[in-house]
């Protein structure tokens, strides 16, 4: 729960956290540093992969999302 309300915490409430250049990244998953800074860091089509390629760049812990395809409904 701590790991959950200090992510939340460091999540801006404002909408800049959409990503630049998502057209690029649809169907992939994508690494950032930070909920802070949404330049990505490492892309790819398997989450694990793309954790492990941030990490190997020196992120200590990256945040890894899915850019769906627009207009696609999604439930989690």
């Amino acid at each position: 729960i701590r790991d959950i309300q200090k992510l939340s915490a460091e999540i801006p409430m404002e909408s800049n956290f959409l990503l630049k250049n998502s057209e690029q990244y649809i169907g992939k998953y994508v690494a950032l540093d930070s909920c802070r800074d949404n330049t990505v860091v490492s892309s790819g089509g398997d989450p694990a992969m793309v954790f492990k390629m941030a990490k190997d760049k020196g992120v200590e812990d990256p945040i890894i999302v899915f850019v769906p395809e627009r207009e696609m409904v999604h439930i989690y």
